[in-house]
């Protein structure tokens, strides 16, 4: 699995919450975002998701060989969505690298809605 990191004294697990509150924490400092956003809508209605809540906003999918983290967000209006997003992906790729030793194959951003100030 991606998520386990082996040496001689044994083994680390690092759970799918870990890497999803990391990611979010990585994302949430990325210019033109306004926030995370939940993974499911209820009614259509987006809701933005407190700092405490970042987790809820990223979907973390582990396999044999693949570690992909999908983010949820929501955007600034008046901002290039594909650069805040591009932003979002190269930050989550960096922090993850930096925290966990590893970095993820795919960071999939899914812009859910536009806020205006």
């Amino acid at each position: 699995m991606k998520n386990i990191i082996k040496n001689s004294l044994g083994s680390i697990h690092i759970s799918k919450e870990v890497i999803a509150v990391l990611a979010g924490n990585a994302a949430i400092e990325s210019y033109g975002l306004v926030g995370m956003v939940s993974r499911r809508m209820s009614d259509g209605i987006v809701e933005l998701l407190g700092r405490e809540n970042l987790g809820k906003g990223v979907e973390v999918q582990i396999t044999e060989d693949e570690l992909i983290v999908e983010l949820y967000i929501a955007v600034q209006y008046g901002t290039k969505i594909s650069e805040v997003a591009n932003n979002v992906i190269e930050r989550v790729h960096y922090s993850l690298k930096k925290h966990l030793g590893f970095a993820p194959d795919k960071v999939n951003v899914v812009v859910k809605s536009v806020r205006v100030k």
